[in-house]
């Protein structure tokens, strides 16, 4: 009798034990659980669906912002051989052949953001060109909770609507509506590769954007008229060329040419510099 008593005694107390350290332990981890999920990032559905990728945050989404997520983009680096044996350093494509193309080949995003060259003439962003899009179908209009079609922020299965802002410094160069005598490719030693000989005068209201550097363009234009062509014609990657808004300048004709009929007066609001003042 004796020794069942003390059996269930013995038996109650590692019982007690047992639960002691049980709460012990679950308390310890509870008062550890808000401080690592504060640490730990956050899962990729999360990640997917962050206000970041959606209007209206993207509109005023930060670099750092974006690349906390997407640094790869800076990071990486092409290959210097590819795999049929071609280096990197002898394959320049026809949007590389200004004299403003320098240094070795580099990635898209690179050259757009961080290279000397888009330092020194452009300040893009992340959200120049990306608008946000819907992961789960990238076709505007296919239901009632994505983009309408008629949201120009949103293309057919991309990202980016090219039409608003690859177009801008990628379409072919207008030469006819300029009266040249050929492409400027052809026709630019008898300007002395030198845009400003007309342009010193003519549509002098020029690069008054946030995503662009007025003065460093117009220094650079005066150096080297490459500078000029890389972004009006020389860097083409569609065959139209962009439609640049007329903003009005000193003594600019009344009569607007048949070409230009139609186009905007002024750049997109989410592009324009609110103390831009008019440039002679």
């Amino acid at each position: 009798m004796k020794t069942s008593t003390l059996m269930l005694g013995i038996a109650a107390l590692v019982g007690a034990t047992v639960g002691v350290g049980a709460w012990v332990a679950n308390t310890r981890q509870e008062s550890k659980a808000p401080q690592q999920a504060a640490e730990s990032p956050p899962d990729y559905q999360r990640a997917v669906y962050s206000p970041l990728h959606f209007k209206p945050a993207i509109e005023s989404a930060r670099d750092e912002q974006c690349l906390a997520c997407h640094k790869e983009v800076l990071d990486s680096r092409p290959r210097a051989t590819s795999p049929a044996g071609v280096h990197s350093q002898d394959a320049k494509a026809w949007y590389q052949q200004t004299s403003t193309y320098t240094g070795e080949q580099d990635t898209f995003h690179r050259r757009h953001l961080s290279t000397p060259f888009a330092k020194q003439v452009m300040d893009l962003k992340c959200n120049f060109c990306h608008q946000g899009h819907d992961p789960r179908d990238e076709a505007p209009g296919s239901s009632a909770t994505v983009a309408p079609q008629t949201d120009n922020g949103f293309t057919l299965r991309k990202q980016v609507n090219p039409e608003t802002t690859c177009l801008k410094c990628h379409g072919q160069m207008p030469w006819q509506n300029m009266a040249l005598p050929g492409p400027w490719s052809e026709s630019k030693e008898a300007f002395q590769n030198n845009c400003l000989i007309c342009h010193a005068n003519i549509r002098t209201v020029r690069h008054q954007v946030n995503y662009l550097k007025p003065e460093a363009i117009e220094a650079a234009g005066k150096e080297n008229g490459d500078a000029c062509y890389g972004c009006h014609g020389g860097r083409p990657w569609y065959r139209i060329s962009y439609p640049y808004p007329r903003h009005a300048w000193p003594d600019m004709p009344a009569e607007t040419p048949d070409w230009a009929k139609g186009r905007p007066t002024a750049s997109e609001s989410r592009f324009a510099i609110p103390s831009a003042t008019a440039k002679k």
